[in-house]
């Protein structure tokens, strides 16, 4: 069963409306997600480490901050903070800029659906959402996926670039080590007196 865990992706669902995040969670599961449901996008940015609210909610505990997300389907219209305002943050932020955002909305509005879009949401779902939704995740999941495993492959080479270089710096300072500066080396014979 562990195997089968290591290989879901995660996706975190917010929708202020109880019976929508019901029917997301149902679908993300039937596809094979991995779900973490809030009803806000501040529960959002807490899930995410990105907000360090005094308050504890007893809806989100501490030890699902370090819970990592491959996507984030959010509803654009929820009271306090939009699906829009949670796309900005999200994006704004160093570490989390890279996870895929897909809004949904009950409402066809073209140009809250462009706005999003600019914003660098992947997909805008219209409700009710449906199972057909879930397929289009994937491809945005593994981009996502592909964008973090390649900063990961650019941080090792830089590494490994690094320390080369530092090797090579001992060798270049070896050879130009001259002999007088070296201490002489023991010889196996020994004389006794």
């Amino acid at each position: 069963m562990a195997v089968a865990t290591e290989t879901q992706f995660h996706v975190l669902a917010v929708d202020d409306s109880l019976l929508d995040r019901m029917l997301i969670e149902r679908l993300l599961k039937t596809s094979s997600y991995q779900v973490t449901t809030v009803d806000s996008g501040s529960k959002a940015l807490q899930i995410l480490g990105l907000q360090d609210d005094q308050t504890n909610s007893p809806f989100v505990s501490s030890d699902q901050h370090d819970v990592e997300v491959n996507l984030i389907i959010t509803d654009y219209c929820m009271p306090e903070m939009t699906g829009y305002d949670l796309l900005k943050k999200i994006k704004e932020s160093s570490s989390l800029k890279d996870i895929p955002v897909v809004i949904m909305s009950s409402e066809n509005v073209p140009s809250r659906i462009n706005r999003c879009l600019e914003e660098g949401a992947e997909e805008f779902f219209l409700k009710p959402v449906q199972l057909s939704d879930m397929n289009r995740l994937k491809p945005h999941i593994l981009k996502g996926k592909y964008k973090e495993q390649h900063q990961q492959q650019v941080l090792q080479d830089d590494s490994i670039t690094s320390s080369n270089k530092n090797s090579n710096k001992r060798k270049a300072m070896d050879d130009e080590i001259s002999p007088e500066m070296t201490r002489p080396r023991l010889t196996s014979s020994l004389t006794v007196l």
